[in-house]
Order: C-alpha cells, then structure tokens, then sequence
C-alpha cells in the first residue's frame, strides 16, 4: 500500500478515537482544515462514509467501526515494536502516558520520578488528570493510578504506597457548636460536605467498618463537589464534616485545624496502585517508571 494511504488510514483511527477533527489533529500535529480534507480524500477513493460528522461530534458510521476493528490494533502493535526498539539504544526513550488524579501525582508520581527524568533526558512523562475510571486501553494510556480496590481484574497492579484509611474531619469551630459523632449514623444529624461520583454520577456513600459489622451512610449538607480539595477548604471552613483518604488532608489535622473523628470505624484498605494491561508488553522507558514507582518490590495480577 502506498505510504500516502498508510497515513490516510493513521487519520482516520485517530479522528475516530478522538471523536473531534480538533482533538486529532492536535495529536497529529497537523491543521484541522487539512485532516479534513484528508479523511474526506479517503472516503472519497473508498466511496463509502467513515465518520458521522454533527455540529457537536464526529463519530465512526458502520463501514468506520468495522475498518477500525480491522486496523486500528495494528497501529497500535507497530507503535509498541518501535517503543520496543528503544531497548537496544543506549538509553531508554520514548512517551509514558498516565492517567492519574491531582493529590497522587503531587504526592507520590512527581517526587519518585523527576529523579528518574534527570537521568534518563530521552523520557518525556505525559499525565491526564482525571478522576474517573479512564479506558487506559482505549484511550491508549500506559497506565493508570487507583485505589488498589478498584481495579479491573484484568489488569496488573503494582502497590505504588502504603495501605491508606479514610478519615472523618472537620474544624475545631465546627464541633464547638455541634455534638461529636459517635457512631456513623450520628452523621445523618450534621452538616456533611457531599462528594458527586464521577463515574455513576451520584452522591458518594460513606461506608465505615468495625469489628466485622459494616455500615453504609447517607449524609446530607449545604455542599457537593466532585473533587477533593474542595472538600478539604469548606471543612477548614466550619461548613460541616467530610471524609476523605487521610493523604487528602496534609498536615490539617496533626497541626490541629481539622479533628479527625470515628477513626474506630475506619479500617485501613489497599492504597494507590499503577496499574497497566496484562497483555501488553512494557516498553524499556515504561520499565524504568514502574520500578521507580514500585512501593514494596512486589506485585499483584488481579487476574
């Protein structure tokens, strides 16, 4: 096949991951007004559709999805056998893409990785943050950061920090003028600082556990957000409790502008993991970011 229709085809995967002219074109260094005419080109010598163009949206017509089926892994394996020859450079190189949330990569990805980004200048580290369960295979994503406990069987995880506990907070001026909860259910009585999931798009749940017994809460108050650090200021605040992993809240409570209560009711869980796919192969540079990450030395396949 001519090299010109190979880059016609690389276009058209491309636009139709990215379901924008904008975003594609963004990716492939190009202008939008020329990879428009270049899917329309293609089109045009196929004589059938690809893409469903609308005012808001770009989307794969029928013949689009099967031809990606078709093709659009083999880009994706031509891409991996080049990020495979970097093995035999002398130094490793290459992009690792990672989806993460913020308080993570500040907290742990750019403290154990910017050393290893001054000795290795070939390495270019790209970061999405995001707070929902991205499709690292196909948003084509090396890897992404959760909770150990929730991610998908199908992928490997490797512990990238320590076990981690919820914590329950609010400010000292909170509790000077309401009752210190001591249970859960005291909670459904006080102001609570909601979270809006951003996966199902409801109210978080807060769940305690203690001594086997297990309770779920739902808590009501003047404030939701969908991130944490929000969370954290409107605690400081007095505008009611929160609850949040205790890596969320810094030095807020040991230096006492936030009281940590029913801590007996929060057992500690499986903290931030790496995970990647089970059936792709490492690049070299990917390797060396795992192995930087790597909390204990060991691993977990959740398979």
């Amino acid at each position: 096949m001519a090299k010109r229709n190979l880059d016609d085809l690389m276009a058209f995967v491309t636009v139709a991951r990215e379901g924008s002219f904008t975003r594609g074109a963004a990716v492939l260094g190009v202008t939008q007004s020329a990879l428009s005419q270049t899917i329309r080109a293609l089109e045009e010598r196929l004589k059938i559709r690809l893409l469903t163009r609308t005012t808001r949206s770009v989307s794969a017509s029928p013949a689009g999805e099967r031809l990606i089926q078709a093709i659009g892994h083999r880009f994706d394996e031509i891409e991996a056998e080049l990020d495979a020859l970097t093995a035999l450079r002398d130094k490793p190189a290459g992009t690792v893409r990672i989806t993460c949330g913020d308080q993570v990569m500040h907290a742990v990805l750019l403290p154990k990785l910017m050393p290893l980004l001054k000795e290795n200048p070939d390495i270019t580290l790209e970061f999405d943050m995001n707070y929902g369960f991205r499709d690292i295979v196909a948003d084509r994503f090396d890897a992404g950061v959760r909770l150990g406990n929730t991610i998908d069987k199908d992928m490997i995880a490797v512990p990238i920090g320590p076990p981690l506990r919820m914590a329950v907070v609010a400010s000292p001026a909170y509790f000077a003028s309401h009752p210190i909860p001591r249970t859960p259910k005291d909670l459904t009585e006080h102001r609570c600082i909601n979270q809006r999931m951003p996966t199902s798009g409801g109210l978080y749940v807060w769940d305690f556990a203690k001594k086997g017994k297990q309770v779920n809460v739902r808590v009501d108050g003047p404030l939701i957000f969908n991130t944490a650090p929000p969370q954290v200021d409107a605690a400081l605040a007095g505008m009611g409790i929160t609850l949040l992993p205790e890596d969320e809240l810094g030095s807020h409570v040991e230096e006492g502008r936030l009281v940590r209560v029913l801590e007996d009711w929060c057992p500690p869980f499986a903290g931030y993991h790496l995970y990647y796919p089970s059936r792709r192969q490492p690049s070299p540079a990917f390797s060396l970011v795992l192995n930087a990450l790597r909390f204990d030395g060991r691993s977990m396949s959740r398979k």
